[in-house]
């Protein structure tokens, strides 16, 4: 029960880190502490710049490019961001020492907790390499990628965790409507990657030092990368509609996939609403890591409809139960 119950908190946690980590992007705080670990040299970063030494311009010039300016707001928010993965890295060790609880009904939850391990210690080194890089175009993408791969570990290690309570359902056509699923998941998650790039090209305008402080200019200088991405949206949720009609035909309404899909299908609505919320509303900052958030959960939940609907093959020693 330890390791379902942290295995949860952490999957929490993780969309915490997301939404903190949304909130550094749309504030402009990924630089509020020009240093890692440590915050201008501190373990507690100051909240007054007469805290630091006179010449602290000259120290982390190099690191900033010559623009660094203490904003004490941007330099907590990216402090806290950094709490916030710390934290969630010691629950994420926790679930790989509780998964030990399953060494003789299930290895694979050891495996599954390690490599969960590795990929946040991974996370987090690249999350260095986003500082000492100066936000570099590209490592924000991949930090982001390995963010979802981390979700997708956790959610299989707990649905085998819950394996022998979980009720299978009768499925009809499963070989199609696997494919759908995967194909709806690539390219769901090909998009969160693009409105990566997005969110890069805008960190490009905002530096910008003529437009970057207009915000009613930035979609009109973003490229092709923007229209496609909005464009994309469309194609997603059409995707998600055929699939929530073709589960209504082939999977009794009332079982739990078609309910999670039904759910995910509503979820994609409001996270297109907010995303144009941002295109037709000056891009307004609490919006963004909303938006962000929104799209990490929905592939969440789509790997979570992929895994129950394959429950007999993917997880182990489970106790089948048809619904009728």
């Amino acid at each position: 029960m330890l390791f379902r119950k942290l295995g949860l908190v952490t999957i929490v946690a993780i969309y915490i880190l997301v939404l903190a980590g949304g909130i550094v992007r749309s504030t402009g705080s990924g630089m509020g502490c020009p240093d890692w670990p440590k915050c201008f040299g501190m373990w507690i970063p100051p909240t007054e710049v007469s805290q630091l030494p006179d010449n602290y311009q000259e120290i982390y010039a190099a690191k900033l490019h010559g623009e660094v300016e203490f904003n004490a707001v941007k330099t907590w928010i990216e402090y806290v961001n950094r709490l916030v993965g710390a934290l969630t890295g010691i629950v994420v060790l926790g679930v790989f020492l509780a998964s030990f609880t399953f060494r003789k009904k299930d290895k694979w939850l050891i495996y599954l907790s390690f490599l969960a391990v590795v990929l946040i210690g991974a996370n987090a080194a690249l999350g260095k390499f986003v500082v000492d890089s100066f936000l570099k175009p590209g490592v924000v993408t991949a930090h982001m990628l390995l963010a979802i791969l981390v979700v997708f570990v956790l959610l299989y290690a707990i649905a085998r965790a819950w394996s022998e309570v979980i009720v299978t359902e009768t499925v009809q056509n499963k070989p199609f409507l696997n494919k759908l699923l995967l194909l709806t998941l690539t390219l769901a998650t090909a998009q969160v990657l693009l409105g990566t790039q997005v969110r890069e090209a805008i960190d490009k305008i905002v530096a910008n030092p003529i437009f970057g402080y207009n915000r009613a200019t930035w979609i009109e200088q973003l490229g092709v990368s923007f229209y496609v991405h909005r464009s994309f949206s469309l194609v997603i949720l059409a995707l998600h509609i055929y699939l929530l009609v073709q589960l209504r035909r082939n999977i009794q309404q009332g079982g739990i996939i078609y309910k999670f899909f039904r759910a995910l299908v509503v979820l994609v609505v409001v996270e297109i609403v907010s995303g144009a919320i941002m295109a037709y509303f000056a891009v307004p900052a609490f919006i963004q890591p909303i938006h962000l958030t929104l799209a990490i959960i929905s592939l969440g939940i789509q790997f979570v409809v992929i895994l129950l609907l394959n429950a007999e093959k993917v997880f182990y020693k489970q106790k089948i139960l048809d619904v009728q």
